[in-house]
């Protein structure tokens, strides 16, 4: 009787070790597949995807929330970046605070006015396109205000004109690659009053 009770026990056992063996390889595969299947995989932009007909397909993957508008598309696809000085406000609105950037290399002005707007669109006050057009190094930046934008251009503080404003024009004006000699602003061709 007891050699029957400890083939018993070693049979039990062994079911015992097969089985928690068999679970935590099962786990394990589990959460490989698990993990594997919380990744996401976005595609890749393309010019078809992401570009409006008035935009260049680097700038649209660029930023994502204000775009540039032009007359004429933008032929060149090339993804070639260059560095460029930004110019950004201090949290006091005291004085414009210098950063190095990545911007289309074939179209630097434009992206870095795009990233200065990025950072001033908000929830409440929000662009929905910009120009720029330079001519006798002096370079009008147009602006456009998304329809539903709850605050304007001229309901801007003190603070934030400077944050704005001064922002573009320093940035337009210190990167002496672009000879910008002076900024002028305008909304939908409209100087703009402040």
């Amino acid at each position: 009787m007891n050699k029957v009770i400890n083939t018993s026990t070693k049979y039990l056992f062994s079911v015992i070790v097969v089985a928690i063996a068999a679970s935590l390889g099962s786990c394990s595969s589990n959460s490989t597949d698990e993990a594997n299947s919380n990744i996401t995989t976005s595609p890749t932009p393309t010019s078809q995807t992401t570009a409006t007909p008035t935009q260049s397909p680097t700038e649209s993957a660029a930023r994502l929330n204000v775009q540039p508008y032009s007359q004429s598309p933008t032929t060149d696809k090339t993804d070639k970046t260059v560095d460029v000085t930004l110019y950004t406000s201090d949290p006091q609105c005291q004085e414009l605070v210098p950063q190095k950037v990545t911007v289309p290399a074939q179209e630097p002005v434009t992206g870095a006015v795009g990233k200065i707007l990025d950072q001033r669109d908000n929830g409440d006050f929000s662009f929905s396109g910009y120009r720029v057009n330079i001519k006798n190094g002096v370079a009008t930046v147009d602006l456009r205000m998304t329809p539903n934008s709850q605050r304007q251009i001229t309901s801007l503080s003190s603070c934030e004109q400077f944050a704005l404003f001064g922002s573009l024009r320093k940035t337009l004006t210190s990167n002496p690659q672009w000879g910008i000699k002076d900024v002028r602003f305008t909304e939908q061709g409209k100087d703009i009053v402040l």
